[in-house]
């Protein structure tokens, strides 16, 4: 019987376009998303870097860019949070059947632009809708890796096979279910976190 649910954020709740960085990175001369960006990007989602450094470091490869825009590049990718989905969550937490935790990879810069684009207000609701609002930048541990989950069960002595993970990275469900969670990897496009009873 499933007790706790685990959600990731970003295309659970609120949508995403993850290739819009990409197709910038073309727009400007850069053909590949190379490995040092991909260790750049998860320096900063456990907070090793700030938004400053994290910036100054992409700054060499656009120095025709400032700094504020390649932070509204990087924010581009945050979309829209469907209110229905913050419903569904609120009748979720009314029901009190089961204890909700939020797991996101992000970083300092996308909390506050994700914070701009709902409004406090609704960002307030969301927030307070779980028990726990785990994010990789402020606890220093970013999924897949096994920490991050032994972390969130050990905080909040939860029993692997009583708790359900839903993300949308088949990478990050994966490492999940090696600790026996029980996990939904939502496939973005084809299904939608509203349709969560049916999978329970």
């Amino acid at each position: 019987m499933i007790k706790n649910i685990i959600f990731d954020f970003g295309d659970i709740f609120i949508n995403l376009d993850k290739q819009v960085v990409f197709r910038a990175l073309r727009n400007h001369g850069i053909q590949e998303f190379l490995p040092k960006y991909h260790s750049i990007n998860e320096d900063f989602e456990i907070g090793k870097i700030s938004p400053q450094e994290f910036v100054a470091r992409l700054q060499p490869d656009f120095p025709h860019l400032s700094s504020q825009a390649i932070t509204d590049i990087w924010n581009s990718m945050l979309l829209d949070f469907p209110e229905y989905r913050l419903k569904f969550l609120e009748s979720l937490v009314k029901e009190n059947r089961h204890r909700l935790f939020l797991l996101s990879n992000t970083n300092a810069l996308h909390i506050p632009h994700v914070t701009k684009i709902m409004g406090t207000e609704k960002f307030a609701r969301f927030k307070n809708s779980f028990e726990q609002f785990y994010l990789s930048h402020e606890i220093q541990l970013r999924k897949p890796n096994r920490e991050i989950f032994q972390f969130v069960l050990e905080q909040n002595k939860l029993t692997p096979q009583e708790t359900l993970f839903i993300d949308d990275t088949k990478e990050n469900t994966d490492a999940a279910n090696k600790l026996g969670i029980k996990t939904w990897n939502l496939i973005v496009g084809k299904e939608d976190v509203v349709q969560l009873k049916d999978r329970l």
